[in-house]
């Protein structure tokens, strides 16, 4: 596949120095640097990565698409990071909230605290039965239905 697939070497190292030599205090300039990243690297490859709560289908469809696994361990911990800044980036400007460390978690204005950088491994390790989706739906976010085409085409592409 061709797709932008993942990030290059290069890029995931860089990430990966940014985060070591960053303070935690700085956490939320490196969330904002990583969904950007994210952001701009889906949209160059086709995917909607708008920051709206529907662009969530766009994540599923992402780690459906590309061949994450695969990776050495080290770029992999700075992809699964980026995603998970991504994914908990959409929540939070669609809820509200604010981020935590050292657990990168998130505690929206209700209390809930949720963790998107894990629910974005958990994603990559078991698969569609851990939908970024159906986790934004569970948070409250609310989702625009699916096409009458797309939703019959998902339906016969996605058993």
């Amino acid at each position: 596949m061709s797709l932008w697939y993942y990030f290059t070497a290069s890029e995931a190292n860089v990430l990966a120095q940014q985060r070591k030599s960053s303070a935690m205090g700085r956490l939320e300039h490196d969330i904002a640097l990583s969904a950007g990243w994210v952001s701009r690297t889906l949209e160059s490859s086709g995917y909607r990565a708008d920051f709206r709560p529907n662009s969530l289908r766009e994540v599923d469809r992402f780690f459906d698409d590309a061949g994450l696994r695969d990776l050495p361990p080290e770029e992999l911990a700075a992809q699964v990071f980026a995603m998970g800044a991504y994914i908990g980036e959409v929540v939070r400007r669609a809820r509200g909230g604010e981020w935590l460390a050292p657990d990168t978690s998130l505690v929206l204005p209700d209390g809930t605290r949720c963790w998107p950088v894990q629910r974005a491994m958990e994603r990559l390790m078991n698969g569609r039965r851990h939908s970024i989706e159906a986790w934004g739906v569970s948070l409250g976010l609310s989702m625009d239905p699916l096409p009458v085409f797309r939703r019959v085409f998902w339906k016969l592409v996605r058993p």
